[in-house]
């Protein structure tokens, strides 16, 4: 039920402590079910963590399910969001439009399946089931509980052709393919690309998007030979590269071998600290580097750059660009090989 009164359009009303920022800043949430007249309240139905989080909570309790699960469940009753505080990040999650407030600018009504394509570290949430139905081993949490969409929030009607699993992981890293769009045609020149972490879910996005606004060469980087052989059949790459992103001459020197001197874009999707330092060394001066990993370091980066008398563009991909749900929805559908990796990482969740 509506209080009946209006909230701000970001948020404030609903932050508890520190007063005065904004909800992703915040410590602490009000998830108080009623809604604002600009507010929408959302049944969960799943979360889906992202990357970074999701490996440093395993990483950090030992790949122990039930340690992993009660730690969400932990900083949700906390904070009244899903805030990871040692990576910082969140994820977001599906779930179906129970309430709308009169005022509310977003077009939803109940009854409505959407994703949020806002991050769970300012969306206020509530879990009551004890994420009973979650086995702790995938980034994909079934759930139940509510969570509330402020009037500057933004969500998707999920798709009616795609399984909700599916449909979820690519809403999920819809910013990355957008961005990498919109860079690579404001080059001059047809730019030749390299994708670090291109074999996952943003970063085979990344190659299909570069490719497609006339990168003149695309290179993914993976760790292991597994994923080398994996993306190599998938044919979304001119050369696949392998090298550890966390190396920096290892990352130079493999882009180097392959395109024959730096890349003019790099767009780095590994969800694991330390891989700023190689895409600066990989990228042509006069370059633009594209960081869409909730794992990068602001000052990392900045300084290393200055360190290496670097001559790049240094982008924080922030996960919104206008059109991006559809335009990575888009490359699902028409791109058979994103669509084969997708697929194969969601199949475990697709039976959830």
């Amino acid at each position: 039920m509506s209080d009946g009164g209006t909230g701000t359009a970001v948020g404030l009303h609903r932050v508890l402590e520190p007063a005065g920022v904004l909800p992703q800043a915040a410590r602490r949430l009000d998830a108080d079910p009623r809604i604002r007249a600009d507010e929408v309240r959302i049944g969960v139905e799943r979360l889906n963590l992202d990357a970074a989080s999701y490996r440093q909570l395993r990483t950090a309790h030992g790949g122990d399910p039930d340690a992993v699960r009660a730690e969400v469940l932990r900083i949700v009753a906390e904070r009244g969001k899903m805030h990871n505080p040692v990576t910082g990040s969140g994820g977001m999650l599906v779930g179906v439009v129970e309430e709308t407030g009169p005022d509310s600018p977003l077009g939803l009504k109940p009854g409505d399946r959407v994703a949020t394509l806002v991050s769970l570290t300012l969306t206020p949430l509530a879990v009551t089931d004890g994420l009973a139905g979650w086995d702790g081993l995938s980034e994909q949490v079934p759930a139940r509980g509510h969570a509330i969409l402020f009037a500057r929030s933004i969500a998707a009607v999920l798709p009616d052709d795609l399984p909700v699993p599916l449909a979820l992981a690519v809403l999920d890293v819809c910013g990355a393919p957008a961005l990498t769009r919109r860079v690579v045609a404001s080059r001059p020149e047809a730019p030749a690309v390299a994708v670090l972490g291109a074999a996952g879910k943003s970063g085979s996005l990344a190659l299909a998007a570069a490719r497609r606004a006339g990168a003149s060469r695309v290179i993914g980087l993976v760790p292991t030979a597994e994923e080398e052989d994996l993306l190599a059949a998938t044919g979304l790459a001119d050369a696949v590269v392998r090298a550890d992103a966390r190396d920096p001459v290892a990352v130079a020197a493999a882009i180097e071998d392959a395109h024959g001197g730096p890349a003019d874009v790099t767009v780095v999707c590994v969800d694991v600290p330390g891989c700023e330092h190689g895409a600066i060394l990989a990228t042509a001066p006069g370059g633009t580097v594209v960081f869409f990993s909730m794992a990068t370091s602001f000052p990392a980066a900045a300084l290393g750059a200055e360190g290496l008398a670097a001559d790049v563009t240094m982008l924080i991909g922030n996960g919104y660009v206008p059109g991006h749900a559809g335009t990575a929805l888009d490359l699902v559908r028409s791109e058979p090989a994103v669509r084969a990796l997708f697929t194969a990482r969601t199949a475990d969740d697709s039976a959830q």
